[in-house]
């Protein structure tokens, strides 16, 4: 399953050796990570993500296991609830010679009051929301619409957007719920996230499909993007659209959709 993860679609894939495994499994679960990731014929084209335990101790092991992969990009740190955490981590994985980006996890209610300092300390490259142990911690029941956590899930997007790193979105957790996975990650992209977490190959296409703009978006911003070019030649700061004035924040979002639609492969040469 490790080796077959890379051809599902997602642009990281993860391998968890937290709350996927038993305590009893660790090891186990410890060997067949280090097996994959130092295999030379692990063949991937995506990022690969290794989701440590948070325990200091536990972190240290597992990345003894994982120093010598040659296939490993980033590491998720879960229950991270401030910069010290982080700094903790790129101690680690200095002393076992692992240059790689970290993935923050803000998923307590002090995790959600720190987003900013976690956002900000280095190498950090992401902050991921969980609402799952949010609700959990902090006693919400949970509901579909995440009304009870919406107050910290967009605080994640303000504090990674504060510190210019990624905003990766919860988990759905019903996946036999598509049309749910569907909503809910649509209410994602319109409030900033730049990614969402997945936990069964089935919700990969669902999401892409959600953070890939459509023929009218990319339209829009193409028309956006070359009007620019040419207020910029005639010293115009600012331009109209169908009928619509344009400035620098509808400029930043057209390059947003841009950007998205390039990484879908739904914009056309730019040459």
């Amino acid at each position: 399953m490790l080796r077959k993860a890379p051809g599902i679609g997602a642009d990281v894939v993860i391998f968890d050796l937290e709350d996927a495994v038993a305590p009893s499994r660790k090891e186990k679960a410890r060997d067949a990570v280090s097996s994959v990731l130092s295999d030379q014929d692990f063949d991937h084209d995506c990022e690969v993500c290794v989701r440590v335990n948070p325990d200091s101790v536990a972190t240290d092991a597992d990345l003894a296991a994982i120093e010598r992969a040659n296939q490993l990009d980033a590491v998720m740190l879960p229950k991270t609830e401030g910069a010290s955490d982080v700094e903790t981590l790129a101690r680690l994985l200095d002393e076992h010679d692992l240059d790689v980006a970290v993935f923050a996890l803000a998923e307590t209610a002090r995790g959600i009051l720190n987003a900013e300092a976690i956002a900000s300390a280095d190498p950090v490259a992401a902050l991921a929301f969980g609402a799952e142990d949010l609700s959990a911690d902090i006693g919400a029941t949970r509901n579909p619409g995440l009304e009870e956590v919406d107050t910290a899930r967009q605080h994640v997007v303000l504090a990674a957007a504060a510190a210019g790193v990624d905003a990766l979105d919860t988990p759905y957790t019903d996946i036999d719920d598509l049309d749910g996975l569907r909503e809910e990650t649509q209410a994602g992209v319109g409030m900033g996230f730049d990614g969402k977490q997945a936990i069964h190959p089935a919700q990969i296409a669902v999401i892409n499909q959600a953070f890939t703009p459509d023929n009218e978006e990319i339209e829009w911003a193409k028309r956006v993007l070359e009007e620019r070019e040419v207020a910029e030649a005639e010293g115009r700061g600012v331009f109209r659209v169908d009928g619509e004035m344009i400035d620098a924040p509808l400029i930043t979002r057209a390059e947003r959709i841009a950007d998205r639609a390039r990484a879908a492969g739904e914009w056309a040469s730019d040459g």
